[in-house]
């Protein structure tokens, strides 16, 4: 196996578009030759060109030495023929995402490369495994795959397939340490890592548009104020866009043998089938364009606020919420007063019927995420419309306030709890370690905490509680709880602890 911090190293990137272009910038910056290929005529040519321009704006903007850039991009060969590739250490693969054709393509190239020339694919979903089935040397063959734009997205993923040998992954390792980027390994499965992990989060927004709980604005409110995502959901659906995303969906929860912690919903077939793409097409969960506005996600009512509160259970955080912003607090039910209550897990129903509560004055509030900037409030089927305005003026007073419909674990409890789980079961079936789980979530998909990480902040247990309550109320089994997460909240262990 050839060394991949050798000065002399040559890989080779096989199509120009995007992907192609993007890890041919990070080598050749990475001071290694490229050779690029592509079946289009003055394809390769032109993206060596258009990395050489972007290099030298680069230089020109003090982002980088001027010879730098020039040295980089004299390292950048487009290839005439697959042949040119006969003495590359790596070649990589980034091109149509169609099993037979990347098949053909590797049979092509193992007969043209050295025995000891390592072949990756920078494919997103398809199996590493089927990839190299058809090949003589199957040892050689491995993921490697990256996240666009290649050269601003830290991770790489690195995946073993069933007969790649240690030599292989280490080296792939390295090359990528050398490109600039963090590479994770990650074990040959639907999605991989990051497209498998990255469900969870826009699956659970699509089930509470669903069932008409709240807005697709106000769910991304509550996702970025209340847990400090940098994109809601539909943000970032729109700006993936729906023709790139829902096939992904679809791919692993099929290939996932239909397993509905991985199911989509019908809207968001809806999105593809009608051209409402989001950004690329003007219109998505969001219209673009001039003069395009985002819905507001607050509510706000002209009832005076409410003088005093009834706090019910051991909520003394929602106690001193209600007293921040200006409530005097009972010490029992007065028969009129507006009950304040924080459950976990539970809607407003569940919650008064368990409790003997009047559902009418009912106001649940979520307390799990930070409520600092925002508080999410529900209420029952059958509430008093006087009593929800007369809470959501009193909480205005201090915070934004998103008022959505009965749901059990609210918006941000059912979200995070759901991202946490599948996070938990990636770490079950061995994709890889806690550690990397998180740390190719925060890197892929800007995570604010990794899945594990965000169990523990928190709580294991708390992530157990809204689940099994989202389960038994639904009774849906999306909302089964992993093992692992079972296991740990059961020993008051936390998800992180192998």
């Amino acid at each position: 196996m050839r060394d991949m911090n050798a000065p002399d190293l040559t890989i080779g990137v096989i199509g120009a578009g995007a992907m192609g272009t993007g890890i041919a910038q990070v080598a050749a910056t990475g001071g290694i030759t490229v050779r690029m290929f592509d079946t289009r005529d003055g394809a390769a040519a032109a993206s060596c060109e258009s990395i050489a321009k972007r290099l030298a704006k680069r230089a020109g903007e003090g982002k980088m030495p001027q010879e730098e850039a020039d040295a980089a991009s004299a390292r950048l060969q487009p290839a005439a023929t697959l042949q040119d590739m006969a003495d590359c250490a790596v070649v990589v693969e980034a091109i149509v995402e169609d099993l037979d054709i990347k098949q053909a393509l590797f049979a092509d190239l193992e007969s043209i490369v050295a025995e000891d020339a390592i072949l990756a694919s920078n494919t997103s979903s398809l199996p590493i495994g089927a990839i190299a089935a058809t090949l003589d040397k199957q040892d050689r063959i491995a993921g490697l795959h990256f996240f666009n734009p290649v050269p601003v997205m830290k991770l790489v993923e690195v995946i073993r397939g069933p007969q790649t040998t240690d030599a292989v992954m280490d080296a792939l390792v390295a090359l990528g340490k050398r490109l600039g980027r963090t590479p994770v390994v990650v074990k040959d499965a639907p999605g991989f890592l990051v497209n498998f992990g990255g469900r969870a989060y826009t699956t659970e927004a699509l089930a509470i548009l669903h069932e008409n709980v709240a807005t697709p604005a106000q769910i991304d409110a509550v996702m970025r104020d209340g847990f400090g995502f940098r994109m809601g959901p539909f943000e970032l659906m729109d700006l993936t866009g729906m023709d790139v995303n829902f096939p992904v969906t679809r791919f692993v929860h099929e290939s996932s043998f239909g397993d509905p912690r991985l199911r989509s919903t019908p809207l968001h077939r809806y999105m593809v089938e009608t051209g409402q793409l989001g950004r690329k097409s003007g219109q998505g969960f969001f219209a673009y364009g001039e003069g395009a506005q985002v819905p507001s996600a607050d509510t706000t009512s002209d009832a005076a606020p409410a003088a005093a509160v009834f706090v019910h259970g051991d909520a003394p955080e929602l106690g001193a919420l209600a007293t921040e912003c200006g409530a005097n607090l009972l010490d029992a039910d007065d028969g009129k007063a507006p009950i304040l209550a924080a459950p976990v897990g539970e809607d407003s129903t569940a919650y008064a019927a368990r409790n003997g509560i009047d559902h009418r004055r009912l106001v649940c509030i979520d307390m799990v995420p930070d409520t600092s900037r925002r508080v999410t409030l529900m209420t029952a089927p059958g509430a008093d419309e006087g009593v929800r305005a007369s809470v959501v003026s009193l909480l205005a007073t201090q915070r934004a306030v998103t008022a959505i419909a009965d749901s059990p674990g609210f918006i941000g409890q059912r979200i995070s709890a759901m991202v946490a789980n599948l996070g938990c079961e990636m770490a079950q079936i061995g994709l890889a370690s806690p550690s990397d789980i998180d740390l190719a979530m925060r890197l892929g998909l800007n995570y604010p905490k990794g899945p594990l990480e965000l169990a523990d902040a928190l709580g294991a247990d708390v992530v157990h509680t809204i689940l099994t309550q989202a389960q038994a109320l639904s009774g849906d089994d999306r909302y089964r709880p992993s093992q692992w997460l079972r296991r740990r909240a059961t020993l008051g262990l936390p998800a992180q602890q192998m």
